[in-house]
């Protein structure tokens, strides 16, 4: 794209680990092509403020081994208008920017495509720790927020164990079960539910899981919850009253969007960063970034998000079958 001098970089909506390192992948590729960069602060919800900065490669450094997001982020309901979408890109008009990288999940995408609508060219970046961007196998966060999942449900397995209880676990997932998924088969929960189907595993299912664990030496169990079928307060409590085991809730709520991210989500959103720089760079726009079948690819924003995801459940089935021994 001949006349690309210009791009901005947000992130929006929740925050996710290996956002910074994406940040600066963005920011040190277009350097490196002689564009100036310009952040923006607080994700679209800054972008139709005009709370735009130049970014240099000092603004990136020492950034690619914290969690969160250097230039923050923010929901912005208001942006669902064409009113703000109108004044979104001609906020990119005033500022300069050529091209826009958009780090997110599928309502940031949403908001791309607004904005590519009316000209402006956009390439999205998939991060959301709950893995629910359909055209992507792999989202930016989802392993850091699994590996702190499985580290706190080992703690918990710890004092459960020593008390004999059956420990009801929250973990993040509010229209998607992959983290309850990986987390639950990753240490050896005896159930795991999730939102998209939240009578795989009925409470009568559970119970006996529980008891036969029991009568086979068992003294503690794990049941995984993901947020969007919740209730995990009402569960430990039915759970006691059908067993006569002590039973406890946590959830483990933002603790899983906290924290460096892993090696493997540095990675992903260092390749991912630089890919949509020189996406734009070829002079292709209106397009998505995405991880499919060990490669990482770019699709038109429009054919990524009518796509949709099917939750893991061979993961769900694997669990069930091994959960009881």
């Amino acid at each position: 794209m001949e006349n690309l001098n210009t791009i901005g970089v947000l992130t929006s909506g929740g925050d996710a680990p290996g956002m910074n390192a994406c940040i600066r992948a963005v920011v040190r590729d277009a350097l490196d092509h002689g564009m100036r960069v310009m952040g923006i602060h607080k994700g679209y919800a800054g972008l139709i403020r005009g709370d735009i900065f130049e970014m240099h490669a000092k603004s990136v450094a020492d950034i690619i081994h914290r969690g969160g997001t250097v230039l923050y982020t923010a929901r912005c309901p208001e942006f669902l208008q064409t009113e703000y979408q109108d004044r979104a890109a001609e906020i990119c008009r005033i500022f300069g920017i050529d091209g826009l990288v958009v780090i997110g999940g599928d309502g940031t995408f949403r908001g791309a495509q607004a904005l590519s609508d009316r000209g402006i060219n956009v390439v999205g970046v998939p991060a959301t720790i709950d893995g629910d961007v359909s055209c992507s196998e792999y989202t930016i966060g989802f392993d850091t927020a699994v590996n702190v999942a499985v580290e706190s449900i080992s703690k918990l397995r710890d004092t459960s164990a020593s008390h004999e209880r059956c420990s009801i676990v929250e973990v993040m997932g509010r229209n998607c079960g992959e983290i309850a998924l990986w987390s639950g088969i990753a240490t050896g929960a005896d159930a795991i539910m999730i939102p998209e189907d939240k009578d795989s595993q009925s409470f009568d299912q559970i119970v006996r899981v529980i008891m036969e664990n029991r009568v086979r030496g068992k003294n503690h169990n794990i049941i995984i919850v993901a947020e969007g079928v919740g209730h995990s307060q009402e569960l430990a409590k039915r759970v006691h009253e059908a067993t006569g085991i002590d039973s406890r809730y946590t959830i483990l709520g933002h603790i899983q969007r906290g924290g460096g991210p892993t090696a493997l989500d540095i990675k992903h959103a260092s390749m991912m960063g630089y890919m949509a720089v020189e996406t734009l760079a070829k002079g292709e726009t209106n397009r998505v970034i995405a991880y499919q079948k060990g490669a990482y690819v770019d699709l038109d924003i429009d054919e990524g998000l009518a796509m949709k995801k099917k939750p893991a459940m061979d993961i769900w089935q694997v669990n069930l079958q091994i959960s009881t021994y």
